[in-house]
């Protein structure tokens, strides 16, 4: 599994990066042909004071794609917020081919 974390308009400290690989590796489990898994975080509104952080998690398999996009005003709670939702979609999927 291949995968590509990408931040727009600020620099990713190393312990936000190790965090979302870590939690990546839980998509294995889910399904087995997922040969590439791209994050995107973003800071919206930075013209305002109130930062919105949003992140966009695009998981590819052969045949299919899966995207979620969800915002939060913390990284760790969007990534975790999106990372469910792209597993739901996931099983939703399977179950599907496999009926």
């Amino acid at each position: 599994m291949n995968v590509n974390i990408q931040t727009q308009h600020f620099d990713a400290d190393v312990k936000l990066v190790s965090y979302v690989e870590k939690k990546l590796t839980k998509l294995e489990q889910y399904h087995e042909k997922i040969t590439k898994v791209d994050v995107y975080l973003k800071l919206d509104n930075v013209v305002h004071k109130i930062k919105d952080k949003i992140a966009e998690i695009k998981v590819h398999v052969p045949r299919h794609d899966f995207f979620v996009k969800h915002s939060s005003k913390s990284f760790e709670e969007s990534f975790d917020t999106a990372l469910e939702s792209v597993i739901t979609q996931i099983k939703r999927k399977k179950e599907k081919l496999a009926a």
